[in-house]
């Protein structure tokens, strides 16, 4: 008998959807940071899979109170890891994960670091 997993509600149909969780995290890497310098309203976050652009447009808004213009995704692949232990080799591998890129309205702009 295998196990039956419930599939999380994010939001589809007419009605508004819920935006709750759909942003897991900010990307704040090296990379990132050099295209926000570069293009000072472009914002990097770690998304839900299952999120699509729409629904990620309404997810930064709603959270930081800015105006999207454009919505980029993309799909990381997954990638293997091993680590050299006094056991042996440990095979493993680091999850896949769907980033978005957002593109603010001209004079937005998102401070990360506001609550530190």
């Amino acid at each position: 008998m295998g196990r039956r997993y419930i599939k999380k509600n994010i939001g589809l149909g007419n009605s508004q959807p819920n935006t709750i969780g759909v942003i897991v995290k900010p990307l704040v890497t090296e990379k990132m940071t050099k295209i926000t310098e570069k293009m000072n309203n472009r914002y990097g976050f770690i998304v839900l899979k299952s999120a699509d652009k729409p629904l990620i447009k309404r997810a930064v808004e709603q959270l930081y109170d800015v105006k999207v213009v454009k919505v980029n995704t993309l799909i990381a692949p997954a990638k293997k890891r091993n680590r050299y232990t006094k056991a042996g080799v440990i095979s493993g591998s680091v999850p896949s994960y769907k980033k978005a890129i957002v593109t603010l309205a001209e004079g937005n702009t998102i401070d990360f670091y506001s609550n530190i």
